[in-house]
């Protein structure tokens, strides 16, 4: 209801300064969430002040102490690394140097303090927090500040934003850069493959993580390693001959490339470390294999943001704010983070202490508890990892008498490879037979079917677009021809993952159960679209891929004008009448405004935009960034915004505009996608499993199903990975436009506004609850995103 919501113009930043620093090592995306600070800061009206070179900065004060401006920040997203510098600070260790950096903070009237940084430069803030009012009054009695300054400044507020490329900090499911980095690593690895290819080599490679093996592990899943080692989980004793045996069996069954993934950190059951030499020299010896070692280092730390870390890095640094100016005295200094798809608030020391707790059952060899402590995120990415990469003898297979389809429907979408990869692998583990339906229904229905084993899908989570072939045939027409394809293969249960039309036909399927018991089985379908719009997800397989996409051409587009007087690029994407790619994508490219169907607009509306670019123009900036869903508006098409543009911007700006078009659904998925992909075909397959030994008829020899919850969406929702009956989701669904009549991005809408400087409304209602770390154990938080 209306009255229930919480908006954010009643909170006042007028007479507040926020100062913000980044501290430690730095990552991609750092750059967006100072942007983000330094914007809401100034849009709430506080006094925003950059503080340059992270701690060390704080302690020298002068000039690495700036009061930022709306331009000081431009240009800034798509950048790497941190442009306000970060340094080890030996001396804010000190009480001394803490007293220094208390000085300088008062001398500007800062008590707001920002901190982008890993658990040590957190912890560094809070202890700076706790002894504040010690601090100012040692200031008083040596005469460096006076009784009312103190009192004026009394307390300090920390929030905290993890910005750490090892994704080692307990309480949040993903830290800015994570996703960057495993860019760099599977841009590598991928390229790695083709020449590992050419000439039968094996591969090990080194990724960072000296503590946390979530870089190693991630993008073992995400390339289909052969072996990964890392801190959390070490080898069992005899691991070499395991290792030498599984490579040996991978030659054996035409596979032409071995790669071994090793986090910096990893050890053997000993605590012995395992190096990449030692695992090289392993195969040489024992195998004979032509091998060869690469260690990734700095590169992965390198580069631009992702699109998903441009978008974190936003939202996190809007939350700050928001959490900053919210505080009380007695709040305890928190950590905004990532839960599923949303953003939460969590007390900085308990996430602290349960790192530590990490590192500490590590050191006592307590590795499952090293584990669990990691978090849900963690321990799905390990469990899956484990249960695609053993591959078991038919002997140590159990025995299902169940076979089940697999099939793509609709438009291609990347990481769709990947998901049908895993739902193979982990099918085959069940024990069913697997069977391959090639282009789509049509397909289905001209019996276009095959066995697909094991070995048939090694190599798919990297290749884009659908290997299986798709289709957006319906099958409403073939019901017959399906029906019949059901019995002469005699399939018990269907994996279907597409988008919209996938959503369709499972809809059809379930309708016609009445008239054909051959559909009264088991049905599962993936959300797999660059759109994002189908009912009962937050996310789709192939979005990720896309936003990537559209915000590298984004930056290249803004890029070919630099040097060049001021201009402003009118973008096309895809998606439908969905809005997603354009809203979210605006966010990550920083765009001016993107127009969509969901939000409608007006020539008052186009007018006041360009009015908007126009003053901005005036000033330092230098191009302009406008998105337009393809289907946003039948009349104000991409030519007549363009046009319109370049009317009302002459002598001020020219225009260019583009129209993205297919290059959006092309490409190697993302790590996101295949990530993603890769985990909910496996719990999608372990949920038909269930259901087959559920719905198996003994006395009849078959499997019967027709309830609603035998045929259901496995979307993520908030923060949870959830089973949903497509029937309950049809009153969800605007059909007539095939998007959901809820789309959760729509409250992302407003902070691109934000950060265009606009004037809006922002609705808070979700924010501003601290919550507790262990709340994260919560039973149905099996929400790892990536």
């Amino acid at each position: 209801m209306p009255d229930t919501k919480k908006f954010f113009e009643n909170l006042s930043g007028a007479g507040k300064c926020v100062a913000v620093l980044t501290s430690g090592g730095d990552a991609q995306g750092m750059n967006g969430a100072v942007r983000a600070v330094v914007r809401m800061g100034i849009y709430v009206g506080a006094k925003v002040y950059l503080i340059h070179e992270g701690y060390q900065g704080m302690v020298d004060g002068g000039d690495n102490i700036k009061e930022a401006t709306w331009e000081s920040v431009s240009s800034m997203l798509q950048v790497g690394g941190t442009f306000i510098g970060s340094a080890r600070c030996a001396e804010f260790r000190t009480h001394d140097g803490r007293l220094r950096a208390a000085q300088n903070l008062v001398k500007r009237g800062i008590t707001n303090l920002c901190v982008i940084g890993g658990d040590g430069s957190l912890t560094g803030a809070n202890l700076f927090r706790e002894e504040w009012s010690g601090l100012l009054e040692e200031l008083v009695q040596s005469g460096k500040i006076d009784e009312a300054a103190a009192q004026a400044h009394s307390v300090l507020h920390i929030v905290g934003m993890v910005g750490s490329i090892d994704n080692d900090f307990c309480g949040t499911d993903m830290t800015i850069g994570t996703d960057s980095a495993l860019h760099r690593i599977i841009e590598v690895v991928d390229a790695i493959m083709t020449t590992a290819q050419s000439h039968q080599r094996t591969f090990v490679l080194e990724v960072m993580g000296r503590h946390c093996g979530y870089l190693a592990l991630v993008s073992a899943l995400a390339c289909g390693a052969d072996w990964v080692f890392i801190p959390e989980l070490p080898p069992e004793d005899g691991w070499e001959d395991l290792m030498c045996q599984k490579l040996s069996e991978n030659r054996a069954d035409k596979k032409r490339l071995n790669i071994i993934i090793v986090a910096e950190g990893a050890i053997d059951s000993s605590n012995k470390a395992i190096s990449t030499d030692y695992v090289k020299d392993l195969v040489v010896r024992c195998l004979g294999f032509d091998t060869r070692v690469t260690i990734l280092g700095h590169v992965q730390r390198g580069g631009t943001p992702s699109a998903f870390d441009r978008i974190l890095a936003s939202r996190m640094g809007v939350e700050a704010v928001l959490a900053l100016l919210e505080a009380s005295p007695g709040t305890p200094a928190c950590v905004v983070s990532l839960c599923g798809n949303q953003a939460v608030r969590l007390p900085l020391m308990e996430c602290v202490q349960m790192t530590q707790e990490v590192q500490k059952a590590m050191d006592e060899k307590k590795f499952e508890e090293a584990v669990r402590l990691r978090g849900r995120s963690f321990e799905n990415n390990l469990n899956t990892y484990k249960l695609l990469s053993h591959r078991k003898s038919d002997s140590e297979l159990p025995h299902s008498p169940f076979t089940v389809a697999v099939l793509n429907v609709g438009a291609p979408a990347a990481g769709m490879n990947a998901a049908v990869r895993s739902a193979v692998r982990v099918g085959i583990t069940e024990g069913h037979k697997m069977l391959a339906v090639n282009d789509g229904f049509e397909g289905f229905s001209k019996g276009q079917i095959k066995e697909i084993k094991w070995g048939d899908v090694g190599g798919w989570t990297g290749q884009g677009g659908s290997l299986l072939g798709t289709k957006r045939t319906l099958p409403l027409k073939k019901l017959d021809k399906i029906a019949e394809q059901i019995r002469i293969h005699n399939i018990n249960a269907l994996l279907v993952i597409g988008g919209f039309e996938a959503f369709e036909c499972v809809l059809q399927l379930c309708d016609a159960r009445s008239k054909y018991e051959e559909f009264c089985l088991p049905m599962c379908m993936l959300p797999a679209t660059i759109s994002n719009n189908v009912p009962g997800t937050d996310l789709s397989i192939g979005a990720d891929t896309s936003l990537n996409a559209i915000v590298e051409t984004c930056d290249r587009i803004k890029q070919s004008a630099s040097g060049t007087k001021r201009r402003v690029f009118i973008i096309e994407t895809m998606g439908g009448y969905c809005g997603y790619l354009a809203s979210v994508g605006g966010l990550a490219a920083g765009a001016d405004a993107a127009y969509i169907y969901e939000e409608p607009f007006d020539i008052r509306d186009l007018q006041a935009n360009v009015e908007h670019l126009t003053a901005k123009m005036k000033t330092s900036i230098q191009r302009g960034l406008v998105l337009r869903n393809e289907n946003s508006n039948d009349n104000y098409t991409t030519d007549f915004i363009y046009q319109l543009y370049s009317e009302e911007g002459k002598g001020v700006f020219d225009c260019r505009k583009n129209v993205l078009g297919h290059m959006q659904q092309g490409g190697a998925p993302s790590p996101f996608d295949r990530n993603f992909g890769t985990k909910i075909a496996a719990k999608a397959m372990q949920w038909i499993s269930k259901r087959l030994r559920e719905f198996y008829r003994e006395d009849e020899g078959r499997v019967f199903a027709n309830t609603e919850d035998s045929a259901c969406l496995l979307g993520m929702r908030r923060r949870a990975l959830l089973f949903q009956p497509v029937i309950q989701l049809k009153d969800e669904t605007d059909f007539e436009h095939r998007i959901p009549k809820e789309q959760w991005w729509l409250k992302l809408r407003p902070l691109m506004k934000i950060l265009a400087k606009y004037k809006t409304s922002y609705d808070v209602s979700d924010s501003g609850q601290l919550e507790h770390v262990v709340r994260l154990r919560a039973k149905d938080t099996d929400n790892s995103t990536i």
